[in-house]
């Protein structure tokens, strides 16, 4: 075998799809030095014959031994290394015996019809055990008929009581009232820790971490502190982050000190107990990024030495001195998870599901999850996308996530804190990029997003998990399987109770838009995404006429806009079909009658809940966000133009006949 034969055999024994077929369907191969590049991310070097084969003799002696914990479903077999007896203790304490079984020189025994968390101790050692129910919690299982929901940008909404953007507050406000229209679920964007220290840092993707909150979204008027006022009517649509962070962070400081006088501390502490190391090592985090970034040090791999981790030597002598501020930190948590807990009540009181949280799909390599557990996380490589039809240069999105050889190595513990995070104040989380499931896109860092590979995830496991954790938090699961989707996976998500998503412009049968009978029943509808063109800005052309204003058409407008003509006659077409709308071809600029009936069509479709973006409802040309850009288009900044949604006139009539195409008037 040559040096590069065995290259290959590592790469596939790691994990990494050596090929594999692109959006257009041609197959690819990855190239000798681009796996060279991530097997050397990945802790298996390759430099010379030696490495190689003990790169391949360490995975060996890793997949020896038997996993940490072994998930399986209720009733199917599970395998130990050996003996003859094995005990099963529960999570309330209770323990029986079990008779394995042999056959073919293993052992076994059939798992416990109920589903949880378990410990196993036989000859073969002690291990854990995780149950899991055939499928996860689906919306047959909470309501009977079609329903109705709403997504919407949490900072875009106006009230609550930040002043400047959207909060918990606001949110639990706008569920309720959109309950009360007649929609049984808000899909909402993510509200994942962000950096306290540096609000200009706001994309809701990119978080420090997935397991804490971002505290500019706490109600600070639940324990006495002040409500802020909104800005003036005149003020711009756009959120200034700087400034309405500092507002907010002056808000967060008064009422922590009301708190410390006067507030419920034994709640507070039971809250600390609970979120043990991970949510002191965030709150350690946060206070020293806030000290270094006072001095101009960005990014904790600049920080000096001795702070590398909550471990290392100076980190406890500053957790002494800096005691209150990391109690602020902790008390941030407290207070945002009070918050959303209180904005979940309100949208439960007129609502079927309530509200559905947003899991992003990795975190930033210099966050707190990356600091304080980065043996947990893929280092040196980011997550990202191949080529495709939309982006032929591929895409670097600059973050990192979950390990899958941490991910076997710890007992999936990381990930099942994730979903508890995501689930727990939530009736459904959407997962982004549910691709990831299976596989992820992973370029070395520093190199081109084209010179990257696939690595493999343990699909069935985290499925399992997100059955199990669906059903304990009793929350629906949406995946979000758009892009380069493998073959078979679409299936593997239905087979496990996860939606998949669909969306009105990817939705054709060749290039004729899908009749709403066609659309799948195990998916969400919705007529649009946060990256994507509203129905406005698709027929004005807006998303055009920005990616021209930002070079990236490069001389491709006129064939651009002729595509975009000829769909227009292919949308309209499919909606007067399904008797969504009538009449001749609006021109470009009538857009209203084309928002108005992609929202009926999209109503009218089969699947299991359909979604009607608030930025449809208003018809709003606008997107929230323009992927490629950073500060170029106004990202993640955008307040709706409609201080009160469900009272105006026009949106009101377009909520009816989304509601009505639901079987919901």
């Amino acid at each position: 075998m040559t040096q590069d034969e065995s290259i290959v055999a590592l790469a596939k024994k790691a994990g990494l799809e050596v090929r594999w077929t692109d959006a257009r369907g041609s197959p690819q191969t990855v190239g000798i030095e681009t796996l060279r590049a991530v097997l050397a991310a990945l802790d298996l070097p390759t430099g010379s014959r030696q490495e190689t084969n003990d790169s391949l003799a360490r995975l060996r002696r890793e997949r020896a031994h038997g996993p940490p914990l072994i998930v399986t479903r209720s009733g199917d077999s599970v395998f130990l290394d050996g003996g003859k007896l094995a005990e099963l203790e529960a999570e309330s304490g209770e323990r029986a015996t079990v008779r394995l079984s042999e056959a073919d020189g293993r052992v076994s025994f059939r798992a416990p019809r109920s589903t949880g968390y378990y410990r196993i101790r036989s000859g073969a050692g002690e291990m854990a055990l995780a149950v899991a129910p055939a499928r996860a919690l689906v919306p047959s299982d909470v309501t009977r008929g079609k329903l109705a929901g709403i997504s919407v940008q949490i900072y875009s909404l106006r009230g609550g009581t930040s002043g400047g953007f959207g909060d918990f507050a606001a949110l639990g406000a706008f569920a309720r009232a959109a309950g009360l229209a007649g929609f049984d679920a808000i899909m909402a964007s993510p509200v994942h820790a962000l950096f306290g220290a540096e609000p200009a840092r706001f994309s809701p993707y990119s978080p420090s971490t997935r397991i804490f909150f971002n505290p500019m979204f706490a109600d600070a008027t639940l324990v006495g502190g002040a409500k802020l006022a909104p800005p003036p009517r005149n003020e711009s649509s756009l959120i200034n982050w700087k400034t309405a962070g500092k507002k907010k962070h002056r808000a967060l400081r008064q009422a922590f000190a009301h708190f410390r006088r006067a507030g419920d501390l034994r709640r507070f502490e039971a809250f600390c107990r609970e979120g043990g190391k991970r949510l002191l090592a965030h709150a350690l985090f946060e206070a020293l990024d806030a000290q270094f970034r006072r001095q101009g040090v960005h990014g904790f791999h600049r920080w000096p030495a001795g702070f590398d981790s909550p471990a290392a030597a100076k980190v406890s002598p500053f957790a002494k001195s800096a005691r209150t501020e990391i109690e602020y930190q902790l008390f941030l948590q407290w207070l945002a998870a009070q918050s959303a807990e209180a904005a979940q009540k309100k949208a439960r009181a007129t609502m079927e599901i309530g509200i559905i949280a947003d899991l992003a799909v990795g975190m930033d390599p210099e966050g707190s999850h990356a600091w304080s557990a980065p043996q947990e996380l893929l280092r040196g490589l980011h997550v990202g996308a191949p080529p495709d039809i939309f982006n032929r240069q591929g895409q670097d999105w600059g973050l990192t996530a979950l390990s899958p050889r941490a991910l076997r190595a710890f007992a999936y513990a990381p990930f099942i804190a994730t979903l508890r995070a995501a689930m727990r104040y939530a009736g459904g989380v959407r997962i982004d990029h549910a691709l990831g499931l299976r596989r992820l896109w992973v370029v070395p860092a520093g190199a081109a997003p084209s010179e990257g590979a696939y690595l493999r995830l343990p699909q069935d496991e985290m499925l399992r998990l997100i059955a199990l954790e669906s059903h304990r938090n009793r929350a629906l699961v949406i995946g979000e399987d758009l892009g380069t989707v493998p073959e078979g996976f679409r299936a593997d998500l239905a087979h496990a109770g996860v939606l998949g998503t669909q969306v009105l412009w990817f939705e054709r049968n060749g290039e004729a838009f899908a009749k709403p009978a066609g659309w799948r029943r195990e998916a969400i509808a919705t007529t649009t995404t946060h990256d994507l063109p509203t129905v406005a800005g698709w027929w004005t052309e807006r998303d055009i006429a920005w990616r021209k204003r930002l070079g990236h058409l490069r001389d491709h407008e006129e064939r651009e806009q002729s595509a975009r003509a000829q769909d227009r006659a292919r949308l309209w077409t499919a909606l007067r079909e399904a008797h969504c709308a009538a009449g001749d071809l609006p021109v470009l600029e009538n857009y209203k009658p084309a928002v108005e009936a992609a929202l009926a069509y999209v109503g009218r479709t089969r699947s299991t809940i359909a979604f009607a973006p608030v930025e449809d409802l208003l018809a709003d040309p606008e997107q929230p966000n323009l992927p490629g850009t950073i500060d170029e288009h106004p990202n993640w900044r955008r307040r709706l133009k409609n201080r009160d949604v469900f009272r105006d006139q026009a949106a009101g009539k377009r909520i009816r006949t989304f509601l009505a195409a639901r079987g919901k008037s």
